[in-house]
């Protein structure tokens, strides 16, 4: 009887060693990893990889210099299913607010790690904001003669926004085993409230005072897209959407997703195209209207014609009918700020893998490098601009009534219906 007992011991012993106790010196590697697929961000669609031809799609000689034809590849990713709308920039702000209130009331413990010579703000306390004007008021409230009508309002000139990001642009041009990591961390802080004068400041002899006083913090506008916002603010916003999903995601012990970012200019055109390669816009005829005579976009259709699209300013996120991606307002609404940096001839000499030219200007680089490419036309803009091959651009530190953005996430794996 004991053999037998022996036997299945040594029977046990061996199924364990081959789930994975031991392993038998063989290569199996590193074990309890469990499998991970990325899940879908809220508010997003999901865009394949895909092949298509960029460029324009109509007979416009002159403009197929700037954006010739060009067949390129594109890998999947996440897209905002709208621009991002005034009430979700909002919680950016709010969330920076919060953090201010934080910091100056001293609302932190220690990080968890004995060696980290840090303090993180902790967000499982309430922070009063009486408690805060009562302490830091006079600095971060208008006060004295900035003060009228006995308002308490936040001083919007003190809502800045600082984070850290690596650049692996120039880490790739290095040798990184004779340089420190530090050599390559960029930090920035920006000003993150929306520049609400841009209503006035962009039409001469206009009145558009009422939108400059309510287009941003009215409750009607809540889902209409954010405008007064610039390249560097978009930036911003996609770090610190990214550092609020990974917070979730670190909470509960899962790996993070890529980070939030602009669309390149192909990702975004690709995108707009819905799936119909050679498209002149994203619905995918070459007419502005349907067949029973509605416009499909919210442009300018004709000289002093806003109102004809039915839309004369910009109009919810979510109105008109989308591409076949899913996708709201790719062409008119407010044209989009994408990462790219514009340049007349880029289609000729980018990569036909993952197209883009991505370089940051700081304020004393060239001034070429500082334009931004923006794409899909906007609200004020005749239909040449809403066509999905047609490329325009504004400066890096500039904030328009017609320029909101979207942001795009990097999906992990080969495809999202592939479940392997």
């Amino acid at each position: 009887m004991k053999y037998i007992v022996k036997a299945l011991v040594m029977v046990t012993f061996f199924s364990l060693m081959g789930c994975g106790l031991g392993d038998n010196g063989e290569l199996i590697g590193v074990q309890g990893r469990s499998p991970w697929f990325h899940p879908q961000p809220y508010g997003t669609v999901y865009i394949p990889t895909g092949t298509f031809h960029s460029g324009q799609s109509d007979e416009d000689i002159f403009h197929t210099y700037i954006a010739p034809n060009k067949q390129i590849s594109v890998v999947a990713f996440w897209m905002d299913d709208t621009e991002i709308t005034n009430n979700e920039y909002r919680q950016f702000v709010a969330y920076v607010k919060d953090s201010v209130m934080r910091n100056e009331l001293d609302y932190k413990f220690d990080a968890e790690d004995e060696h980290d010579d840090y303090e993180i703000l902790d967000y499982e306390q309430e922070v009063l904001e009486e408690d805060f004007y009562e302490e830091a008021g006079d600095r971060y409230y208008y006060k004295g003669s900035e003060r009228y009508d006995h308002k308490k309002e936040w001083d919007i000139r003190k809502l800045d926004y600082t984070y850290t990001y690596e650049d692996l642009r120039a880490a790739s041009s290095a040798n990184y085993l004779d340089n420190n990591r530090a050599d390559f961390l960029v930090k920035k802080t920006e000003p993150i409230y929306p520049d609400t004068l841009v209503w006035i400041r962009d039409f001469t002899y206009s009145y558009n005072e009422p939108m400059a006083r309510q287009y941003y913090s009215h409750p009607k506008y809540d889902d209409y897209p954010v405008v007064g916002i610039n390249w560097h603010q978009a930036n911003a916003f996609c770090n610190w959407r990214t550092k609020w999903m990974n917070r979730y995601w670190n909470s509960i012990e899962r790996p993070t997703t890529e980070v939030w970012r602009l669309p390149t200019e192909f990702e975004w055109e690709y995108a707009a195209r819905g799936g119909r390669d050679h498209n002149m816009y994203p619905w995918g005829g070459p007419y502005t209207r349907n067949s029973k005579g509605c416009l499909l976009a919210n442009f300018k259709p004709g000289r002093g014609d806003y109102m004809s699209d039915g839309g004369f300013y910009p109009v919810r996120a979510d109105s008109y009918f989308p591409n076949d991606y899913g996708l709201y307002n790719m062409a008119g609404n407010v044209s989009e700020w994408t990462i790219s940096a514009y340049d007349e001839s880029s289609h000729q000499f980018t990569h036909d893998m993952n197209s883009d030219y991505q370089v940051t200007a700081d304020d004393d680089g060239p001034l070429t490098l500082k334009r931004k490419v923006t794409r899909g036309g906007s609200w004020k803009d005749v239909a040449y601009f809403i066509q999905n091959g047609s490329r325009a651009y504004e400066y890096q530190d500039t904030s328009k009534s017609y320029v909101g953005f979207r942001c795009v996430q990097g999906y992990i794996g080969r495809s999202a219906n592939d479940r392997r």
